[in-house]
């Protein structure tokens, strides 16, 4: 197991979010009864304890906003996307590798990819230098092995027959750098393993978390709270609530913790005024943007 926070790694300050509340319209129990029920068909397929129920924006993609409640007392509400990666691809994207002076916002690195679905990748120090393995196109863009962290998101592989995306486990399995089985490839810490046994300690340590996950049907989740939590926290939840979750991962946390999810998605649901709020969140209208050196883009195939 490995501490929830590493010395020297960017971990920026949380940031504010905007918070929904919904009243009720009449008095009285009846009122209160309305007015919850009245909440839950404000924002359609709203996730409640261990169940998410998906909203389907293209193919491929599909976003919930799940609230663990009860279950997770400690958990706060997490926006949630369901990647299939047999009808969408995944592109890692390096500030440095792209020729930029800068790292950009999460907002400029959508209009520059025009990727439907972005967020951050992993770890990086205060100088911008991303902390473990790094590949794009089946190329290490320059940064070295973490001895430690063991959790490795892969995309592409270059053969036939594997699945096109997954979290691996250097734990129990291995990741050839001279010949990566993977176009693309980010490393970070692991979460949760296929044994159910939660991979950081409880060191009582909070931050908003950015973590990623490969279920048992083979589908990528993407979660990023909307608030505060320790990962041991979120581990603890996604082992007792999720049994679909096969392993997770964490990747960086603090104000680097991101994801936008692109206007052009919900054209299909223009009209659909209640699902205005959702899309607020997920467009990142809600939050403070920071530069982000890394990130990985969601694309049709």
């Amino acid at each position: 197991m490995i501490d929830d926070f590493m010395p020297g790694v960017h971990c920026g300050a949380p940031y504010s979010i905007e918070r929904r509340r919904f009243q009720t319209v009449a008095g009285g129990k009846a009122g209160r009864l309305f007015g919850y029920v009245l909440a839950l068909c404000t924002l359609p397929c709203l996730a409640l304890a261990e169940n998410i129920k998906w909203e389907q924006l293209d193919d491929g993609v599909a976003v919930s906003v799940w609230n663990p409640g009860e279950s997770c007392p400690a958990v706060p509400s997490l926006l949630a996307i369901e990647i299939d990666p047999d009808l969408a691809r995944f592109a890692i994207h390096h500030y440095a590798h792209e020729k930029l002076a800068q790292p950009p916002t999460i907002e400029e690195w959508q209009k520059r990819t025009g990727h439907g679905v972005i967020f951050n990748a992993g770890l990086f120090r205060e100088n911008f230098a991303y902390l473990g393995l790094l590949y794009k196109d089946g190329r290490s863009l320059g940064s070295r092995r973490h001895t430690t962290w063991q959790g490795v998101f892969v995309a592409e592989p270059l053969a036939s027959g594997v699945k096109k995306a997954r979290v691996l486990d250097l734990a129990v399995e291995t990741f050839d750098e001279q010949h990566p089985p993977y176009q693309e490839a980010a490393q970070a810490l692991m979460l949760l393993d296929r044994n159910r046994t939660i991979r950081v300690r409880q060191t009582g340590k909070r931050a908003y978390q950015t973590i990623i996950a490969e279920t048992d049907k083979g589908r990528i989740l993407i979660f990023k709270s909307r608030d505060v939590m320790s990962l041991y926290d979120i581990g603890r939840c996604l082992r007792d609530t999720l049994p679909i979750v096969r392993q997770a991962m964490a990747m960086d946390g603090g104000s680097s913790s991101d994801v936008l999810v692109s206007e052009s998605l919900w054209q299909r649901d223009r009209q659909n005024e209640n699902r205005v709020f959702w899309k607020a969140l997920f467009g990142g209208s809600t939050s403070a943007h920071i530069p982000l050196p890394t990130v990985i883009g969601v694309s049709p195939r």
